[in-house]
């Protein structure tokens, strides 16, 4: 999942579909700032190959970006001169420093594997947030918003290559199994690289419970945002004692 050969083609082909990272990224700030007015800092965690990073770096004076694929990190990196890229996972990581701001985007959030996995997540976004620090989940589909059995194709023509997607999602158990085959060509040749994807479809309502389970009492859904998937925007509490114990600070 995620690896080398896509971290080559992964911004180019989302690009060649029309997604406007930028327009995303602004409208996402503006939306952190209506709760969390001022907000400078911000964490992206699964920043992937730093494309919402790098708007994000336009909007706020500190931005870092948390990577769990290693060849994404050392894009990202390139993508975002000067902003710190961690190698990590979303469940356990501890950066040492707390954020205005976490956002979490494309659906990443999704690959938590259970609904306690959620809750306890979002407790370590909590610790990374400043009192009153506001998050930012677009979250993958919702089980009566997924559509089982989709199927997306896409081909793009760029600096002399030709890359082909197509992907088919189906349901397993809980969860959406999405398989995408990549065909990349250009002067040197053509290869073909396929990565699987399972991906939890957690409801809204189990979204917003862990939401407040992790200390948000403040949490709110936003409709049609995303390609449809939407967007929560929570507030974190400004209580300092609880769950900030040990935490960064």
């Amino acid at each position: 999942m995620y690896g080398a050969d896509l971290a080559e083609v992964f911004e180019l082909i989302h690009q060649g579909r029309g997604k406007d990272y930028l327009a995303e990224a602004a409208d996402v700030a503006e939306r952190i700032r209506a709760r969390t007015p001022g907000a400078d800092s911000l964490l992206d965690v699964a920043c992937g190959t730093g494309s919402h990073l790098r708007a994000f770096a336009t909007l706020f004076g500190h931005v870092e970006g948390l990577e769990i694929s290693e060849p994404f990190a050392r894009r990202a990196e390139k993508a975002v001169p000067g902003a710190t890229i961690h190698v990590g996972d979303m469940r356990d990581f501890d950066l040492g420093r707390r954020f205005d701001a976490i956002t979490i985007m494309f659906g990443s959030i999704g690959y938590l594997r259970s609904a306690e996995e959620l809750t306890a997540t979002l407790r370590v976004f909590r610790r990374h947030l400043v009192p009153g620090g506001t998050l930012a989940v677009d979250p993958w589909w919702f089980p009566e918003t997924y559509l089982d059995g989709y199927v997306s194709g896409s081909l793009i023509e760029v600096d002399g290559r030709t890359i082909a997607r197509v992907s088919h999602s189906c349901l397993e158990g809980d969860a959406s199994r999405m398989d995408v085959h990549y065909v990349v060509a250009g002067p040197e040749g053509a290869r073909h690289f396929v990565e699987n994807h399972l991906i939890r479809l957690f409801s809204r309502e189990r979204y917003l419970a862990a939401f407040a389970e992790a200390g948000y009492p403040d949490t709110t859904y936003i409709e049609g945002l995303n390609s449809g998937r939407g967007l929560f925007v929570a507030t974190r509490d400004r209580d300092p004692g609880g769950a900030d114990e040990g935490g960064p600070s």
